[in-house]
């Protein structure tokens, strides 16, 4: 057990709160071990507070206790640390950190959230400064032209609503947005839902990303051939809690913990779950059904 002091700061008008939670360890009969120290800290509780807020105010400071009591703060670390500057275990493999291993943590913010519970989504062409942050080139094998912008409502661990956005070959946009449709419907949680960056891809591996996302203008893992996000026509979803496993190869590196599908955990997809059977209706088999490899996290119009 131990003692914790919990201290909260809000600003009127703005939400701003900070947390600061100290914890002095005390005598227990089961000698419970400590906290490991890269494991965020999730407040317990919220102090009344006692100046005036308007409505607004009202419904962040819902949302943020909302945050809170289901998801933690994520790690100052994540995607910051090197994988060269972690250590492999007997295995040739990463150890997942503790921080990591029931990983739901509170989605980052980056467009307008949904006004309430209900599904909203839009479908567009690619607007120039959506597709100025992906990694489309023009070398890649397919066209601005052919593909769509689709924006969608998904639920977070934190259990609240958020927008997400996701690029995809035209050809698929509706059938995507009924999937995501389905996975909000299940409050099926994502981490982030987002374009990746031609800056991300390049970027030395941290081993711990856990970004949803459709289109991705690079070659298949274990070759030269273009992916089949290249084409936007695959989708990964929450790729640390759904790793891809080939021989001893694991990416994310340090979501070994997952290669346990047997310790069913939220986020993770399982054979016959909603997110599978939500993919197999608009005909997009699952890469966990691989067999020289495992893909988890990946879904494809064409199986590969």
């Amino acid at each position: 057990m131990s003692i914790c002091t919990l201290t909260r700061v809000s600003v009127a008008g703005m939400l701003a709160l900070m947390v600061a939670v100290s914890c002095a360890p005390t005598e227990t009969a089961d000698t419970t071990p400590a906290t490991p120290a890269d494991t965020p800290v999730r407040p317990a509780l919220l102090l009344d507070d006692t100046e005036p807020f308007d409505a607004d105010e009202q419904a962040n400071r819902n949302r943020f206790a909302t945050q809170i009591s289901n998801a933690r703060f994520s790690p100052d670390w994540l995607s910051e640390t090197l994988l060269s500057a972690r250590q492999v275990n007997a295995n040739g493999q990463y150890d997942t950190p503790v921080a990591l291993q029931d990983r739901r943590f509170i989605t980052e913010t980056f467009l307008p959230p949904p006004p309430d519970d209900t599904f909203y989504s839009t479908v567009s062409a690619v607007p120039d400064d959506v597709l100025a942050r992906s990694t489309w080139h023009e070398g890649c094998p397919i066209t601005t032209d052919e593909l769509a912008y689709v924006q969608v409502s998904f639920y977070g661990f934190d259990g609240v609503a958020h927008t997400g956005e996701i690029l995809i070959h035209k050809d698929h946009a509706t059938d995507i947005v009924g999937v995501f449709e389905t996975l909000h419907a299940a409050r099926f949680p994502l981490e982030a839902l987002r374009v990746i960056s031609q800056e991300e891809l390049d970027r030395e591996a941290t081993g711990d990303g856990n970004v949803s996302t459709g289109f991705v203008c690079r070659s298949v893992v274990s070759g030269s051939a273009w992916s089949e996000h290249a084409y936007g026509r695959a989708v990964d979803i929450n790729p640390f809690h759904n790793p891809y496993l080939r021989g001893t190869k694991v990416i994310p590196e340090l979501a070994t913990t997952y290669l346990d599908r047997s310790n069913v955990r939220s986020g993770m997809i399982v054979d016959g779950d909603v997110v599978v059977e939500a993919f197999a209706a608009i005909g997009w088999p699952w890469g966990g059904n691989w067999v020289s490899a495992k893909d988890w996290m990946h879904f494809s119009s064409t199986g590969r």
